[in-house]
């Protein structure tokens, strides 16, 4: 396999349903597999937890792999995290975490709420950073908003219109509303504070892991 594209994955195991992913086979230090994709707005991400936890959208399009899907990938072996970020002029941003994991010690992922963990932040390039806006957020559970685990009075996932793991309420919306750059909306778009603030969602966005080697 050596060309970008969709393939079939076994998240539980070789003899499991296998399940659609873009895999990024040309981008440095991968394979990567896609586990978000979004450049066009499509695909509304505006959804509930049943959806999260099971995945939405077509791997040749904008998707999501589903919650359960990354769980059970990232306890089989040890994954980082790459995400990369372009706007509306076609400029373009990523981030790695080095360690990434959906509740890695937990029976149930999701009676864990699939907690984000992450470590080991490095820009992609530091003489064009992003900045750190996932980290507010690490060890956070996944909302939504008909399945509210975020540590703010309110509700993070009605309140900015997505699904994540939310916080107080969060520095990075990645799945939040497709709002095609500046916005008059805080935080509602697909926002990574770091680089744009909270009131420019992307052009397009991928979250993507590769096996740490």
């Amino acid at each position: 396999m050596t060309s970008d594209g969709v393939y079939l994955i076994y998240p539980k195991g070789p003899y499991s349903v296998p399940v659609p992913v873009y895999c990024d086979m040309t981008t440095p230090k991968g394979p990567w597999t896609v586990f978000q994709k979004r450049f066009d707005g499509s695909e509304t991400f505006l959804r509930g937890w049943e959806d999260y936890k099971s995945g939405f959208g077509r791997a040749d399009s904008e998707y999501w792999l589903g919650l359960e899907n990354i769980y059970h990938l990232t306890l089989l072996r040890s994954y980082r995290l790459r995400i990369d970020l372009t706007d509306f002029d076609n400029d373009s941003r990523f981030v790695i975490y080095n360690s990434f994991a959906l509740s890695p010690l937990a029976i149930s992922g999701e009676r864990d709420s699939y907690k984000l963990h992450i470590d080991g932040f490095e820009e992609g390039d530091p003489s064009r950073p992003a900045g750190n806006s996932l980290w507010t957020q690490k060890n956070m559970s996944f909302s939504t908003h008909d399945h509210d685990r975020d540590t703010y009075t309110g509700n993070c996932a009605s309140m900015y219109k997505g699904g994540s793991w939310y916080s107080d309420c969060h520095s990075a919306n990645l799945n939040g509303l497709y709002l095609r750059g500046l916005s008059q909306q805080y935080a509602t778009g697909m926002t990574w504070a770091g680089w744009r603030g909270h009131y420019y969602s992307m052009k397009s966005t991928q979250m993507k892991i590769a096996v740490n080697l």
